[in-house]
């Protein structure tokens, strides 16, 4: 499981400089200036918040849209890509109420989730983390993890914009939006 459980951790000390912290609906987050991201269940030091996700199998992914995916998406971890963005969303009770063919056709049809995606790989990457797979008391549903280059900033608003125009953004009822830069020198901590 180490390989697919993933904590991120906020507080006072981490890799990844906190440079934006915003809610945009629901609950905040107490606030954090720097995170780290683990691999496993671990908590790290000066900790006020720490999500948990596992990563899975694509859940509203049609056999094309997987391989147009995988064909365009790069990995994590570049070295260019010095911006991230970690982003934490549940969703109602709703959407939760819908059948499996139900929030396809909200995701896809209607949305265009994975075809909003598709425009902006390879320099965005990304990685979804699901939470209720971990214990159905997590805060969030699901967090988002995303890195791009400082150069492609602009395409990744452009990016969260669209998702967040979009149909199935209605049944979003908690989010925030943090938004990071890696620390070059290692883990710093604030003093």
């Amino acid at each position: 499981m180490a390989g697919r459980f993933f904590s991120f951790a906020g507080g006072g000390s981490g890799s990844w400089a906190v440079r934006r912290q915003l809610t945009l609906v629901g609950d905040p987050l107490p606030p954090a200036e720097w995170l780290d991201v683990f691999a496993g269940n671990e908590q790290g030091k000066n900790v006020r918040w720490v999500l948990r996700g596992i990563t899975s199998n694509e859940r509203y992914v049609e056999r094309t849209e997987k391989e147009q995916l995988a064909a365009k998406q790069q990995g994590l971890g570049r070295t260019e890509a010095t911006h991230a963005a970690l982003i934490p969303i549940r969703k109602s009770p709703a959407w939760w109420a819908l059948t499996q063919d139900d929030r396809r056709a909200i995701f896809e049809e209607q949305s265009q989730h994975i075809k909003i995606g598709l425009k902006y790989l390879p320099p965005v990457a990304r990685r979804l983390h699901h939470c209720r797979d971990v214990s159905e008391e997590e805060p969030f549903d699901f967090l988002t993890w995303f890195e791009y280059a400082p150069t492609y900033e602009h395409a990744f608003e452009d990016l969260v914009a669209e998702l967040r125009a979009s149909e199935e953004w209605r049944f979003v009822d908690r989010e925030v939006d943090i938004r990071l830069v890696r620390d070059e020198h290692g883990t710093a901590e604030k003093r």
